[in-house]
Formats: structure tokens, sequence, C-alpha cells
């Protein structure tokens, strides 16, 4: 059974939000720097893990999918479509909700270390090895200048099939990983509900 996901715009989403199950795929480090209120994290490539939850979860109300800026939740979507659960998908992510003046929540400092977002971190990635390629290819070899063509066309590939390899290896660095304990007590709070 395949069922189709459901854009939600943010006015949607913030009138049903009591009643709503909102999971964020985001990475910890960015659910972190701040999320729906009431959202479970559950990052993306962790979703299969937790379907059973997820399932039970839809089993007794709708369950919204958030990221970033709606693609990575779409993807999540997709996913749980494929598997016969019925998902929302926040229009725009948590950058349209902010961006339309409603509060994301934050954990308390000390639970916490400062996080950039995984646009913030592939950005980053990116410039520093097309810099370290061209001053390896000026002071070193000009094959290092590969480097630097390398990641362009990366960059090129990732907008047209609108992807990221970069994202997905830089979601496996421990800081972006989501503790066990973390990660149980999110997949107990779907069982809970």
């Amino acid at each position: 059974m395949t069922t189709s996901p459901t854009p939600l715009a943010v006015e949607q989403a913030r009138s049903r939000l009591d009643e709503l199950i909102v999971i964020d795929v985001r990475t910890p480090g960015e659910y972190a720097s701040g999320h729906l209120p009431g959202a479970l994290n559950i990052p993306l490539d962790r979703i299969r893990q937790a379907l059973p939850e997820i399932r039970h979860a839809a089993a007794r109300g709708d369950v919204l999918v958030v990221c970033a800026s709606g693609a990575r939740s779409w993807k999540a979507c997709a996913l749980l479509a494929e598997q016969g659960v019925s998902t929302a998908n926040l229009t725009g992510g948590t950058g349209a909700w902010a961006a339309a003046g409603h509060e994301l929540n934050r954990p308390v400092a000390c639970e916490t270390r400062s996080s950039w977002s995984m646009e913030r971190q592939v950005r980053f990635t990116a410039g520093t090895l097309v810099l370290l390629g061209l001053v390896l290819g000026l002071l070193v070899h000009p094959a290092f200048q590969l480097l630097s063509a390398g990641v362009a066309g990366g960059l090129v590939f990732s907008a047209l099939t609108n992807t990221c390899g970069m994202a997905v290896l830089l979601a496996k660095l421990p800081h972006n990983r989501p503790r066990a304990a973390r990660l149980d007590a999110t997949l107990e709070t779907l069982r809970s509900r």
C-alpha cells in the first residue's frame, strides 16, 4: 500500500500543532539549533530503524515530517509512504516556520553544543576543499587543482539531482549523529503515543 505525502503550509501546521506528531529528520545538531515545539528528532538516515514506532504513532494521529527546507522531510515522507505510512510534509521546513515569526524551541544551553546547519557545514567543507585544491595546485603541483574541479562538479551534480553526497558524508560525523540514548528515548515516546 502506498500513500502520497501531503504538503502542509506553515499556518495549517501551526493551527494543528497540538494534534500532530511532529518528526524532525534533521541531524541532532540542526535539531538542537531550533525545532518546532514538540518535535521529535529522528534523523533521515534512521527513519527505517524507527519505522515500527512511526507506524504505531501514525495509527493514533497525523504525522508531520519536518526538516530545514522541506527537501529531506519530503524524502522521509516518500520513504514512509512506500511503507504505507500516511504523512504530511511541512512546506518550507523550519526556515519557513521561523520566517513566519513562529517560535522554535531550543534545548537548554548546557544540554547541547553549538552546531551548524547541514547547509552551512556543506558550504564550509566545499569552500575549504576548493581553496585547498587551489593553494596546493599553486604551491605543490598543478594536479591538486583537480580537487577544486571535482568539488565544483559535485556541486553542479548536487544541484541538478537535488541530492548532496557531501551532506550524507557529513551527517555521519559524530557531532551530527544522535546519541543512542536520545534516539531510544524518542522511539519510546513514539511507542507511548
